[in-house]
């Protein structure tokens, strides 16, 4: 096995892998990414078991094919650390030794055998679903901020996708939530055939993300048993789904809150950053104070002090005082897309819902605290 391909193509392949490997793994073998040379091209495969990442490469000089598998995370540092655009010469010179030359810099790495590393069979036979690229990985980016990371709720810990319906259209819906928080977002799409309900994990979403945001290629989806697939370009990610009921969600989502507040987005969420900082650990709340023109902020730490800070508003019933964990305030109104956050209230301890007026498709719930 011998070739030749450009540092920076396979720098960028490698990126993606490092978000699938375990660094710490019990069996050696899914820390190693498989690099396989046939057909006049690089595939390079990388899996945990739950993900399994696949690219190709075809834009390099093969002088024999073969396979081999050599740690990601090495194979990733030197790579980082050698001159932008350098030729990069693989050689397999033993069945556990691979040769990497470059400029002036010569490695020898260890590998492990090919047979040990996992074969997939998976077969999608469903129909392949496409989306917008920009417009999923917007509803990704917005729902994941509310994933759980409460392990014994294993069904929270992820993005339930499910197809929605709504004045005659048909919409791909992606929700999440930790029980103190809801994220939703949709986007319309026209046809859909037999899409099965399922929760994506944490993981798979971080993972995608990455890949969506670095790559310009449509974005194909297909469902197999327990799976699912993206397709971005040459890149296919594989990923198992969590074996789990996701809640009723749209059961905690306030439907006769009638008190409406209106912000703006950059200027509350600078103010929240000012007044917590005086909460080493962020843990305290932020105490709302809503007047019919402006919101007093305050932040009150046992340890270290207090910060309070005034901000105009709009606010369309009496004055009402409210808490919340500042954090998932943050969350929420740094993934607005308009000027202005628009909160509906209904009293201090029931659920608030946040909406975005230039997104209709996108809308969030966070619970008050108890201070």
């Amino acid at each position: 096995m011998q070739f030749s391909v450009k540092r920076d193509t396979l720098l960028k392949s490698l990126n993606f892998v490092q978000g699938v490997v375990e660094k710490k793994n019990t069996l050696p073998i899914l820390s190693n990414v498989l690099l396989q040379l046939k057909n006049k091209k690089l595939f390079i495969v990388a899996t945990d078991l739950d993900i399994i990442f696949f690219d190709e490469i075809s834009d390099l000089e093969i002088t024999s094919e073969g396979s081999t598998t050599t740690s990601a995370a090495i194979l990733f540092d030197i790579l980082r650390k050698i001159s932008s655009n350098s030729k990069l010469i693989f050689e397999l010179k033993s069945e556990n030794k691979l040769s990497l030359k470059s400029d002036n810099s010569d490695f020898n790495l260890l590998c492990l055998p090919t047979d040990n590393f996992p074969t997939f069979g998976d077969k999608f036979e469903s129909k392949e679903i496409s989306l917008n690229k920009n417009q999923f990985l917007k509803l990704l980016n917005k729902t994941k901020i509310s994933i759980s990371n409460d392990d014994t709720r294993h069904y929270l810990n992820g993005i339930f996708l499910h197809v929605t319906e709504g004045n005659g259209r048909k919409y791909f819906t992606g929700v999440a939530t930790d029980s103190h928080r809801l994220s939703s977002s949709s986007l319309e799409i026209k046809e859909v055939e037999n899409f099965n309900s399922l929760i994506l994990p944490r993981k798979t979403v971080y993972q995608l993300c990455t890949i969506l945001s670095e790559t310009e290629d449509n974005l194909l989806i297909q469902t197999g048993e327990n799976k699912i697939k993206f397709i971005v370009g040459k890149i296919k990610l594989v990923s198992k789904v969590i074996d789990g009921k996701f809640p009723d969600y749209k059961k905690v989502v306030p439907i006769n809150n009638d008190k409406i507040l209106n912000v703006s987005s950059k200027d509350f969420v600078n103010s929240i950053e000012r007044v917590t900082s005086v909460s080493a650990d962020r843990k305290e709340g932020v105490k709302l104070d809503i007047y019919k023109d402006n919101i007093q902020l305050s932040v009150n730490s046992a340890n270290s002090g207090e910060g309070n800070e005034k901000i105009p508003a709009n606010f369309s019933s009496e004055n009402l005082k409210i808490s919340f964990n500042s954090k998932y305030l943050v969350d929420i109104a740094s993934e607005l897309e308009d000027k202005n956050l628009k909160m509906s209230l209904k009293d201090p301890t029931s659920p608030v819902l946040i909406e975005d007026a230039s997104d209709k498709n996108s809308f969030f719930v966070i619970m008050p605290m108890k201070i």
